[in-house]
């Protein structure tokens, strides 16, 4: 593991316990819960995501294990208060694609962080609807979906560019009281060409099209691979790590 003030890195050879504890959804939720909106109870982050306190505590108690978080100041003596370690978690993607645990992680990763965006979207909307965020929001809020032509390493320079700048705009923001928490998600997915369609026997409907018996045996249609369940250890907190699973910035 290699980490600084505000990054955690993690390793998919020397880190694989952490990998695993990040797996579970509820935890990458509290994480980011705590990195947003700051140290709280498992009771409070308990009746922000619907869950029992006594679930929030367990995985809670994961995630310190493993340093994401640890013990903060507490109000009382009656409850423990938790605070993230770092505000991100990151990875080499170079480093995991030589691992299947690496690659399963990814794979988990970048699927929690479509459904972090999904969730804050949601939130987005009624807070506007709400007038909990003022007029000024409504013009630079959204989401692009641009589709460049770039080679790997112009790829690369977009996302270092980004990255730059947006740690510039944070510290120039940091003491503005008119600053709010954004969701800024990245993607840069390349995609290899089509290959070339096949032509349908004569008398039958290619298999994408809307004629297609619905009730017929066939590929599955395209779309994300379904996700394998995390299993839990016997032991909760020692046991070994699931088969082909060993999840990241997740950046809120």
């Amino acid at each position: 593991m290699d980490s600084d003030e505000h990054k955690r890195v993690l390793d998919p050879e020397h880190d694989t316990a952490a990998l695993k504890a990040l797996t579970h959804p509820l935890r990458i939720q509290l994480l980011g819960l705590l990195r947003q909106d700051g140290p709280a109870t498992a009771s409070e982050l308990a009746g922000r995501t619907g869950e029992s306190s006594a679930s929030a505590s367990y995985h809670l108690r994961v995630l310190a294990k493993y340093a994401f978080i640890a013990e903060a100041e507490h109000r009382d003596g009656r409850e423990r208060r938790w605070r993230a370690l770092h505000t991100l978690t990151s990875w080499s993607n170079e480093t995991m694609e030589s691992t299947a645990t690496g690659r399963a992680f990814v794979s988990l990763a970048r699927r929690r962080q479509i459904e972090h965006l999904e969730r804050s979207l949601a939130r987005h909307e009624a807070d506007m609807a709400a007038g909990r965020l003022g007029e000024e929001w409504v013009e630079p809020s959204g989401i692009s979906d641009l589709m460049p032509r770039l080679t790997a390493e112009s790829l690369t320079e977009l996302f270092d560019t980004v990255a730059a700048k947006l740690e510039e705009l944070t510290a120039r923001d940091a003491d503005d009281p008119r600053a709010e928490h954004v969701v800024f998600l990245a993607a840069g997915l390349p995609l290899a060409p089509h290959e070339p369609a096949v032509p349908a026997s004569e008398g039958s409907a290619p298999e994408d099209s809307a004629l297609q018996d619905p009730a017929s045996e066939g590929p599955a249609p395209e779309g994300p691979v379904a996700e394998a369940p995390v299993t839990e250890d016997p032991d909760p907190l020692d046991g070994p790590s699931p088969e082909g699973i060993d999840p990241g910035d997740l950046n809120p």
